[in-house]
This record gives C-alpha cells, structure tokens and sequence, in this order.
C-alpha cells in the first residue's frame, strides 16, 4: 500500500434508516473521508474487515443482530473507533453501548454540527492498528510490588503494568491486555498525571485533545460516560475501586493513579 492510500480516511457507517444513512454519509464526506455503507451487522463487520476504517458508525437496532453484539464482534477484530447512534436515550443504554465497546453514544435525533466536533475530536486521538508489526521487547529489570521481574517495553510502567506510548500494547507481567483506543488513551492520561487528580472533566477533555488547562464545556452524560470507560478499563485490567492497584477514585473530584505502596493485592 502506498503512503498516499494510508493517508486516505475512511468510515464506515453501519445504520439500516436510508435516510439516516444518506445523512451520515453526507458528514462524513464533507469532513473528507472514504465512506462504506453497510444496512446490517454481517455487512458493516465484513466491510470494516475489508476496508480497516478509522471510524465507524453504528445503530443499535439493526436487523438480525442488535449494535450491541455488533459492537462486540467488531472490538475481536478492529481498533477502529466506534460512535453509537441510537434513539435508546436512558443511562442503561449508554451504559452498556460503552460496555459494548464503543468510544462515543450519540443519542438520535443527532445534530450533525455535534457529530461532526466528535469526529474531529476522535482524529486528533492517536492510532496504532493492530496489524502494526510488534517491536522486540525491552527486557527491564525492576521490582513489581511482590518483587518480581517485569517484562517490559520503555513507555509509563506502575508496578506490573507497562504501557508502550508508541505502539499502543499494554501488558500486566507479561500478558497482553487488549484495551479499546478510549480506554487506552484513559490509561495513558491517569499514568503519565501520576499522583496528579484528573477529574472527569479533564479526562473528556484530554480524549477531545484540547489542550491542559482548557476550560471546554463538559457536559453530564460525558461525564458518566467516562465513569463507564474508567469502570471498563478497571474490569480489563483486574482492577478495584475498593482496593486499587492501578487507578484510584477521587471521590467528588476524579482519578489518579494508585500509589505504588499500596498493600492492595
């Protein structure tokens, strides 16, 4: 593949609603991007498999199989960022699209002014996909908190837990823990602020990428969808709020990263 097809955006939009499809495709060709358009679960999988996108949109109440097994399948096979649209508008619901693995819940009717600032949004994330080639390991010789030898790569290291900034791995011991590109860059914020709070507010802002210190507006539901990616994030890493290894509640406030002479276990 040439660097000028990499450079090419490409989305792929998963919604069975014509006119609702017609209207994504719309957006997502005004902000410059190759669009795939796919009516049904089977169909937006096959085309995200073929096509590698950097973006996808998805419905919930497709045919067949619901946007939330979809949403599923998907994260077995892609890194691709997930915006999930749907007119289900109650925090169960939000709940479990986040779950599902998406990155972004959009509630229908959408405004496609809003959808377009989440896209750029998502953009300014960094990217690895999962088919970049693995680096030789690292191999650096410090003491986790019960003494053993961690394997790892150079990057935020706390306790048994590696992060690779460049290629986006992330290990505990020497075991893989595949992470959606939210709950990474999540990971990667807590760890490099250290012992420093991020509150939810920051958290969203940092995944915008405005810049520290911004005062953008932050509204409530993302706010709670960040308790849910944090929520995700300790269940992938082993986690628990009630004793933390890795991430710490703030309570009123937010995040930080557990100190590491917890006696946690």
């Amino acid at each position: 593949m040439t660097a000028a097809a990499r450079s090419v955006l490409v989305a792929v939009i998963i919604e069975d609603d014509p006119g609702v499809r017609s209207l994504l495709d719309e957006v997502f060709l005004a902000a410059g991007f190759e669009t795939h358009l796919a009516g049904s679960g089977p169909e937006g999988i096959a085309a995200i498999e073929q096509h590698q996108p950097v973006i996808t949109t998805l419905d919930i109440n497709l045919p067949g199989i619901d946007g939330f097994e979809v949403a599923r399948r998907i994260r077995r096979v892609s890194d691709t960022f997930i915006i999930m649209l749907s007119a289900l508008s109650d925090e169960s619901d939000v709940v479990l699209g986040l779950t599902s693995g998406a990155d972004e819940y959009l509630v229908k009717p959408f405004r496609p002014r809003e959808l377009r600032a989440r896209i750029q949004a998502l953009l300014r994330r960094p990217r690895v996909a999962d088919t970049r080639p693995e680096p030789t390991p690292t191999v650096v010789h410090e003491p986790s908190a019960e003494g053993a030898t961690v394997l790892t790569w150079r990057g935020l290291v706390h306790r048994d837990l590696s992060v690779d900034l460049d290629t986006r791995l992330v290990l505990i011991g020497q075991k893989r823990i595949d992470l959606t590109p939210t709950e990474f860059d999540l990971l990667a914020d807590i760890l490099g602020a250290k012992q420093r709070v991020r509150s939810k507010a920051d958290l969203a802002r940092g995944l915008r990428g405005a810049p520290d210190g911004s005062n953008d507006y932050v509204s409530e539901p993302d706010k709670r969808a960040i308790e849910t990616h944090i929520a995700n994030l300790r269940r992938k890493l082993g986690d628990s709020s009630a004793r933390p290894r890795y991430i710490e509640t703030v309570r009123g406030v937010g995040y930080r990263l557990a100190r590491a002479d917890d006696t946690a276990t």
